[in-house]
């Protein structure tokens, strides 16, 4: 395909009009009003396009489009792009191709245009969005993992923004149970932010999909991750927000969800830990509160429709396997909470002297039963599959 040729194509057309300059949502909406396809734009004479309200530049490149001129400045801008996603083996999918999802397409300021890497096929599924804090609890990094896991199991894609905490637990919770996921990142697909994430990053490449509305070379911003939340809910039929503090990022993602019609879950936390608080006020707000993956897919009607892809997939124990500890070792755990508990508090409720209590919070920790955090020790909820049936 020569380099007019892909300008000629639907994806070469979208990449051209998210490139225009001042070419926002009051501009596009009123457009839509008057064209059957936002695309069409690229046929109308100057005059024309200059009494919709485009600039001089965007008039340009419209004009250049038409005769096939490859010098002006952004039609040369979408052929560089379209090299770039070429080298970088990065689709492009515009708003009116399949598989754009419908319910994105349908949003309050639906990206024009997604940069995919991975199988686009993943889009026509039922998605969940799952978020959360960068700096969440050892329980919230266990909770996004077990959730994402039988919530994939189940039949939804779990859908986040690879972000560090939760995000980065939900999205392995579903590779490690066998399932694809969906990252929707700020930046570039050749710039993929965090650095740590990376080899989860290629691990979602392999086996699920990530997708940006931002083009190769864009370096992650501040900026530009409230507008990628738009996008993680607008994917979704539901957002889950784990664990957020009264500032998070993810409250902005449940109030988009809101917006844009779709259901809010949240996860209780302690009332000591700060990154419950955000879960607590969405819960005050009306979210729907969430102790198991059933309570979701009770929301969101798929109770009969969504069942376990395996007829040997283990019962669900609201109580935990302790047949690995002794003794001791059971003593201290029933006397662990999940809220934080110190080790006076502890050695006070088994009668256990320091050193004794110690070795068996070190088996716990060890066995993965407890696990230290401010203020002492507290549950993990091993062997408890809280997410399931």
């Amino acid at each position: 395909m020569t380099e007019q040729e892909f300008l000629a194509t639907p994806s070469g057309r979208w990449l051209l009009l998210s490139l225009l300059p001042r070419f926002g949502i009051p501009l596009r909406e009123r457009i839509e009003g008057t064209v059957e396809r936002l695309t069409d734009i690229l046929t109308l004479n100057a005059a024309t396009l200059r009494a919709m309200g485009l600039n001089r530049e965007a008039i340009e490149a419209v004009g250049a489009w038409q005769t096939g001129d490859t010098n002006q400045s952004l039609v040369a801008r979408a052929l560089s792009i379209h090299r770039q996603c070429q080298h970088e083996g990065i689709g492009l999918l515009g708003r009116d191709e399949a598989p754009y999802p419908e319910c994105l397409r349908h949003i309050h300021n639906a990206p024009l245009l997604l940069y995919t890497l991975g199988n686009v096929d993943l889009l026509r599924r039922d998605q969940l969005g799952v978020v959360g804090s960068r700096n969440a609890s050892r329980a919230g990094l266990d909770h996004a993992r077990q959730f994402s896991a039988e919530l994939s199991r189940r039949g939804l894609l779990i859908t986040s923004g690879l972000a560090l905490g939760i995000d980065g637990s939900a999205h392995a919770g579903a590779l490690d149970a066998g399932h694809p996921t969906v990252a929707v990142v700020g930046c570039g697909l050749d710039r993929l932010y965090p650095a740590q994430h990376r080899p989860l990053a290629h691990r979602i490449r392999d086996q699920g999909l990530i997708v940006s509305e931002y083009p190769p070379g864009t370096q992650a911003r501040a900026a530009y991750f409230p507008q990628r939340n738009r996008i993680i809910s607008g994917l979704a039929r539901g957002v889950l927000v784990v664990e957020a503090s009264l500032r998070s990022g993810s409250l902005i993602t449940a109030r988009t969800a809101l917006e844009q019609g779709r259901e809010v879950f949240a996860i209780p936390g302690s009332v000591h830990s700060p990154v419950a608080r955000g879960c607590h006020q969405l819960i005050r707000q009306g979210a729907r509160l969430v102790e198991t993956a059933n309570d979701v897919l009770e929301e969101l009607g798929t109770w009969w429709s969504m069942q376990p892809e395996s007829a040997d997939a283990p019962e669900a124990s609201d109580q935990p396997d302790l047949s690995v500890l002794e003794h001791r070792e059971i003593a201290v755990y029933e006397a662990l909470g999940y809220d934080p508990q110190s080790t006076d508090a502890l050695s006070l409720a088994t009668g256990l002297p320091a050193d004794q209590l110690m070795q068996s919070l070190l088996i716990l920790e060890l066995e993965g039963f407890a696990h230290t955090c401010p203020g002492g020790y507290q549950r993990t909820g091993r062997g408890m599959v809280h997410c399931s049936a």
